[in-house]
């Protein structure tokens, strides 16, 4: 039940064309971990091994749409050497020119404005810088909530709801490829 929620969110996210390696019909699934979908997938043009994480959630929602809560994801993964958190949505959440995004786990203090980028097409916001996606992982360790915020002149403001709880081992696999050091505490 699991993979068909994920293949019908992901086909709404509007990330999957008929491709083999980013489908289900290329994709292994190791499985889960708790809510976490755990994938290890072979780049069909290097050969080289791009595992990733991903969460899902329909705890979204957005100032400039109706009162429906909307599906969005979180994906951990690697990009060459670097890791990188991704989080896609089925809705506009921004543009790297006036946004900003923030992220609160538990009730610990939260991080209002970090590095992150706000892809074209404004539905997808990246946190590609090392110490900034260290210290995100960081901040993670034995939480079990995320609440993420953007705010834009353009899309409003949003706010989603994910249940990070047992991040250890979908963090340690989808980094295999791309190891950094965590922050000291």
């Amino acid at each position: 039940m699991r993979c068909v929620s994920v293949l019908v969110a992901s086909l709404m996210l509007g990330g999957c064309a008929l491709d083999p390696f980013v489908t289900v019909f290329g994709e292994t699934y190791t499985g889960y971990a708790g809510n976490w979908l755990i994938e290890d997938n072979v780049d069909p043009i290097t050969g080289i091994a791009v595992p990733s994480a991903r969460i899902l959630t329909i705890r979204s929602s957005s100032a400039s749409l109706d009162f429906f809560a909307k599906p969005a994801t979180m994906q951990l993964t690697c990009s060459g050497k670097d890791p990188v958190i991704k989080f896609a949505y089925d809705f506009k959440v921004g543009s790297s020119i006036n946004s900003i995004f923030g992220y609160r786990f538990d009730e610990r203090p939260g991080q209002d404005t970090i590095n992150a980028r706000f892809l074209q097409g404004a539905k997808s916001v990246v946190i590609e810088d090392r110490a900034t996606v260290a210290k995100f992982i960081k901040d993670m360790e034995g939480a079990n909530k995320l609440v993420v915020r953007t705010r834009s002149f353009n899309a409003g403001r949003s706010v989603t709801e994910f249940d990070v709880s047992g991040s250890v081992q979908p963090v340690q696999r989808a980094f295999a490829s791309c190891p950094f050091e965590l922050p000291p505490a």
